[in-house]
């Protein structure tokens, strides 16, 4: 900066003019971080990640489905916060932990070593498993909206879209791509699904149910101390444990389909 003095009718006044920096030369407000401001800001950009792909903006449509609460509601096997909040419990460790958690406890390492033949094992799985017509197409939209969200942003290499694009995807193989990419501990990766499915069922409860705001917090914190519990079952299964034999769930996911009035998806 250079300050030049000047009068004005009797008044001195200071003009300053501000000077180009030298070519090269780059401020400090946009440098870029150096490498251990980096390092410092890693595990919070791997927690962001996390926190983005278990939020419920998340374009993939994940709020438009009940997984048969709304079908449960009808039956009267849920009518209140006590038997909501168990049956979502229930639902969390017999179908989630045990099924597409598990999966994706599976897949995440696939991913990251690019083990086609093993992802394909694992996709083929859980189109196989999905007992119902709402079930699959639940699986098959999600997967194709998550891909599509992933190539939106840019994050996942070339490869990696090809093969998510040819298996085709679901959703349990989709996710493990973008948790795979945000290099987080896959327990932490799995923590951060689990929550997002049971935000979205809390929603789903809210609506249907219905209940108000703070028994949905009251069910949502049982939940949130049920995921650990639920992640570590996920971690530990091999193919041989893995399953998803949840008949009740099946039977009301196929009533649901032709239920005279619904306002979820499955």
């Amino acid at each position: 900066m250079v300050v030049m003095p000047g009068t004005h009718m009797g008044t001195t006044t200071i003009t300053t003019m501000p000077i180009d920096p030298p070519v090269g030369a780059v401020s400090d407000r946009d440098r870029p971080f150096n490498d251990a401001s980096r390092s410092e800001t890693a595990p919070t950009t791997r927690l962001l990640q996390l926190i983005w792909l278990a939020s419920p903006a998340l374009p993939i449509g994940g709020f438009s489905y009940s997984e048969g609460l709304e079908s449960a509601i009808e039956q009267g096997l849920v009518h209140n916060e006590a038997s909501a909040t168990d049956w979502l419990v229930d639902q969390l460790h017999l179908t989630q932990s045990r099924g597409d958690m598990a999966v994706m406890a599976q897949a995440i390492p696939a991913w990251q070593a690019m083990d086609t033949p093993r992802l394909q094992d694992l996709n083929d799985w859980v189109m196989s498993t999905r007992e119902t017509a709402e079930m699959r197409l639940q699986a098959e939209q999600m997967g194709r909206s998550l891909l599509d969200w992933l190539r939106n942003l840019q994050q996942a290499s070339d490869a990696q879209l090809q093969c998510c694009a040819q298996l085709p995807p679901t959703y349990p193989l989709a996710m493990a791509l973008a948790l795979s990419l945000a290099q987080a501990p896959l327990d932490q990766s799995l923590q951060a699904v689990a929550f997002g499915w049971a935000e979205n069922m809390t929603q789903a409860a809210l609506k249907a149910v219905p209940l108000g705001q703070s028994a949905g917090q009251r069910l949502l914190a049982r939940l949130a101390r049920e995921i650990p519990v639920a992640v570590h079952t996920a971690m530990h299964l091999n193919d041989e444990n893995r399953q998803a034999f949840s008949p009740m769930l099946a039977i009301l996911s196929a009533r649901h389909e032709t239920q005279y009035s619904r306002i979820f998806r499955s």
